[in-house]
């Protein structure tokens, strides 16, 4: 075999591959798209200032403020937002070494009018091992872990939104 049909079977071989890659259907996830063009979304909380932050970071919907919810397409209120610890399991000594942090948040979607679209609660669970002597660093570790969680619920959030087909 000569040196020019070792790199014709490698470029057919290279060409085969991307070929597969084409047509396996694999795409990037786009930006969500909503039956709606204007949104309100009421509320200061964390939690609903990071959901506005990604909103207008897909680009399909105008946020508007409370004082125009006549004017919007639909209204998104956050109903409830929760943080738990739950006591996972104990040593012999009573103290604490691991906990379940969960984060619930109940939602709803409707129109200006009323009508609803869509009312949901989407949770989230985390473990998280602790220890007495490192107590300060765990708390760190448990933001960061309900940082993750709250940042999921969002993008879980915004799915359920775009499955949202008519007003």
């Amino acid at each position: 075999m000569n040196k020019t049909t070792a790199s014709r079977r490698r470029f057919l071989a290279a060409g085969t591959a991307l070929l597969g890659l084409a047509g396996c259907g694999f795409e990037l996830r786009k930006a969500p798209v909503f039956a709606f063009k204007s949104l309100v979304l009421p509320g200061r909380s964390a939690f609903t200032v990071y959901l506005r932050r990604n909103i207008a970071a897909a680009g399909t919907v105008e946020l508007l403020p409370p004082e125009r919810t006549s004017e919007a397409d639909a209204v998104l209120d956050i109903l409830g937002e929760n943080r738990e610890r739950v006591v996972l399991s104990t040593n012999a000594a009573g103290e604490v070494r691991e906990l379940e942090l969960r984060l619930t948040v109940r939602f709803r979607l409707r129109t200006p009018a009323g009508k609803e679209l869509l009312v949901a609660d989407i949770s989230q669970k985390r473990d998280l091992t602790y220890s007495e002597t490192n107590a300060l660093a765990k708390e760190g570790e448990a933001e960061l872990l309900y940082r993750d969680m709250q940042n999921d619920v969002a993008q879980q959030l915004l799915r359920r939104m775009a499955a949202v087909k008519d007003l």
